[in-house]
């Protein structure tokens, strides 16, 4: 019995251990995972969350958007609360938007934007590609470095292929040229016996 207290003492430090600063976390028992709650700590940014949490608590804080990525190694999240943030909803809250989709469509009923003005109290299930705007962003490096190289091939194809045309033509008018040269030399040698 004392190897078990031990090992739970040691398992329950670890998961502390594991728990952001401005968070309280609890261990859900039997069921295994975390309670996560960082609700009301004005926090600004996401931080760096255990990856065995299951119940994760944000709401009440000053987050805006949410890093592509950062809630991605939270496989067995069961429930998420993130309401009342000052979400601005532009082309970088897509990512928190789609996460929620997959994780936990029902969190989204609660998230509501702040910012741009047109879209202020806009739950963010409702927003669609158009009211979220352009994004600024160019395309990724490897994206261009893909269209240029496909560019340059088209374009070489298409060289090719005026080559292989004007080949065929010049060929064909060769051997209409042959032909005809050897058509007049077999008239000639007719004509002279």
């Amino acid at each position: 019995t004392v190897v078990g207290f031990a090992i739970s003492l040691l398992f329950h430090t670890t998961q502390t251990e594991a728990c952001p600063p401005s968070c309280h976390c609890r261990s859900l028992g039997e069921r295994g995972g975390l309670r996560v709650d960082c609700s009301s700590q004005k926090l600004t940014q996401v931080p760096a969350l255990p990856t065995n949490t299951k119940r994760l608590y944000l709401q009440n804080n000053s987050l805006t958007s949410v890093p592509p990525g950062a809630l991605d190694s939270l496989s067995t999240l069961e429930e998420v609360k993130i309401f009342d943030n000052p979400w601005h909803c532009d082309c970088h809250i897509l990512y928190l938007k789609l996460w929620l989709e997959d994780v936990s469509a029902p969190s989204l009923v609660n998230v509501r934007c702040a910012t741009p003005a047109p879209l202020k109290m806009k739950p963010l299930r409702q927003l669609t590609g158009n009211e979220l705007g352009i994004c600024k962003r160019l395309l990724p490096i490897k994206c261009l470095e893909f269209f240029w190289r496909d560019l340059i091939l088209i374009t070489g194809a298409v060289i090719t292929l005026i080559l292989v045309a004007l080949a065929l033509k010049f060929s064909k008018k060769l051997v209409c040229q042959i032909s005809l040269h050897q058509y007049k030399r077999r008239s000639c040698l007719l004509g002279k016996h």
